[in-house]
């Protein structure tokens, strides 16, 4: 049950970054790559605190550490720049697809046992998830916009599997995020990145920074040894269910019929493959 609510609170603060940048984006008028290179640099500054009044020290971590903050970046930029073509339930849809894909694929290659009940969970969830997120219809579909999608949802898989391996998670998440701010600042410059950003925009950039993904990404690495990668995967499908509720809730966004029949099926499918074998 505590690792069931300790995921619960995870997923939650990842929906609450999708409401987070879209209210900034959308109703304050920030740029989506300004939003994400602020995201970034003001979790580094706030963890890099925590880590410092914590004496946990900082270390680099060889190789793996690498591996983490590139699956970090391709994820913070691949979400940012996906964003400017593609509509949230798309891109939802192709991201969580991808790291589903990705943390099961981690899974199989290091013989982590799956148990039927776990595919279950995952198909139903997942079935769920193209169900309430399926296209009705409207312009086509960029084609670039989706494989940066995919390359995002590839990232931040990469980044999951990589957690599994960490042994202090707020030390390991605050490394990859100082590793990480000056490259997501240099990338920020040259995809013109704006220096008058609307200040509603950055309060939001840095509440997703510090809050949801600075301490939600620890807490995600925290409790990743216990859930496994299969089962990490399932979980992250409640993740657009949840950024579609509290959308409802906090942007006016309508509640339609689709979206409780399928909020059913994806959450029924997390709760299926959290059982233990």
């Amino acid at each position: 049950m505590k690792l069931f609510i300790l995921t619960a609170v995870t997923m939650t603060a990842f929906a609450a970054n999708s409401v987070l940048n879209r209210a900034a984006v959308s109703g304050a008028g920030m740029e989506a790559v300004d939003f994400g290179v602020v995201r970034l640099v003001s979790g580094a500054l706030a963890l890099a605190v925590l880590v410092a009044w914590q004496r946990r020290g900082f270390t680099l971590g060889g190789g793996g550490r690498g591996v983490a903050v590139a699956g970090l970046l391709a994820y913070i930029f691949g979400f940012s720049l996906a964003y400017r073509g593609l509509d949230a339930g798309l891109g939802a849809l192709v991201l969580f697809g991808v790291v589903q894909i990705t943390m099961f694929g981690g899974a199989v290659v290091a013989r982590e046992a799956v148990p039927m009940t776990r595919w279950l969970g995952a198909g139903l969830a997942l079935g769920g998830l193209v169900w309430l997120l399926a296209p009705t219809g409207g312009p086509a579909i960029s084609v670039a916009h989706v494989a940066m999608m995919a390359g995002a949802g590839l990232g931040w898989g990469i980044y999951s599997l990589q957690g599994r391996k960490e042994v202090d998670a707020t030390q390991a998440t605050a490394m990859n995020f100082i590793l990480a701010a000056p490259v997501a600042l240099a990338l920020g410059a040259a995809l013109g990145m704006d220096m008058e950003m609307p200040a509603a925009g950055v309060v939001l950039a840095v509440v997703s920074g510090v809050v949801t993904s600075g301490l939600g990404y620890a807490l995600w690495y925290a409790i990743l040894p216990s859930l496994g990668a299969s089962r990490a995967a399932v979980a992250q499908l409640s993740v657009p269910v949840i950024a579609m509720a509290g959308g409802m809730a906090f942007l006016s966004e309508p509640l339609t019929l689709r979206f409780v029949g399928a909020a059913v099926l994806v959450i029924g499918g997390v709760l299926v493959s959290m059982r233990k074998a």
